[in-house]
């Protein structure tokens, strides 16, 4: 294993943390990062894989609150309203992302131009809804009805565009559907963990017969770099929103997206 492809995953799996929970698109940043560094993983499965590192940082920031509710869930409507709500918001990605897997990842993930195009696109929606005068319905993510939930769970399906994001389709759909910036932020947290584990299953499952011990080295480095700066944004992420916005966010969009078309189109 070469010192240099170790340092590139590490810069990715930087990268992978730093943006997995800001609606600015990891996947998104992670192909194009790679596709300039000249960084080839064997199936495109270390820009999934990483994403446990993710999923992890999730579980450890929300383990004390995954325990109540794991406590609370024999006993409490609530909490089992809350539980159904996120496994509804999770059943259309598990459909259209099993169904459209190899598309995904043999058309879309090999469009670098797609991506920066997304990129822009999702940075002038997120200017446009910073600046709307929204009045927010909902304030608690343990009783969003499930119909919002469903609804969500569709929005987020459009992430399965690279460059569009994940939690920037869940956060938009729940504030344009009355969701308040923080249980916005929130639903799309707890969301993300079927979601992320789910597509990590999937795609370990999907590359078992062409991954090797060779891979071991590159995936490991990026999930940990992955872990660790996730855990930072997490933290930081829901009091930054609540009473910043999202314009920074859109802003960032529209700066990665032009200069990558720029740099597309001088470098290739």
């Amino acid at each position: 294993m070469e010192s240099q492809t170790i340092v590139e995953a590490l810069l990715l799996g930087l990268l992978e943390g730093l943006t997995e929970f800001i609606p600015v698109s990891s996947t998104g940043h992670i192909l194009l990062a790679g596709h300039f560094l000249g960084f080839e993983s064997t199936g495109k499965t270390f820009e999934v894989l990483i994403q446990l590192g993710a999923i992890l940082a999730i579980l450890t920031v929300y383990s004390a609150r995954l325990w109540r509710i794991a406590v609370d869930l024999p006993g409490s409507a609530k909490t089992r309203h809350f539980v159904l709500g996120i496994l509804v918001a999770f059943l259309p990605a598990a459909v259209i992302g099993a169904l459209a897997h190899g598309f995904i990842k043999t058309v879309l993930f090999e469009t670098p131009k797609l991506i920066c195009i997304m990129l822009i696109i999702g940075g002038f929606v997120l200017l446009w809804v910073d600046r709307l005068t929204l009045k927010p319905k909902y304030y608690d993510v343990m009783q969003f009805p499930l119909s919002l939930c469903f609804k969500i769970g569709l929005v987020q399906c459009l992430s399965m565009i690279p460059g569009t994001s994940r939690s920037g389709a869940t956060i938009i759909g729940s504030l344009l559907m009355g969701a308040d910036k923080r249980s916005a932020a929130e639903f799309s947290f707890f969301l993300a963990m079927p979601t992320m584990a789910g597509a990590f299953a999937y795609d370990l499952f999907k590359n078992r017969d062409i991954l090797s011990l060779a891979d071991l080295p590159v995936i490991v480095t990026g999930f940990i770099a992955a872990f660790i700066m996730a855990v930072v944004v997490v933290r930081s992420l829901l009091g930054y929103v609540s009473s910043h916005g999202y314009a920074l966010f859109g802003w960032w969009r529209l700066i990665v997206g032009s200069a990558g078309l720029a740099a597309l189109y001088l470098v290739g």
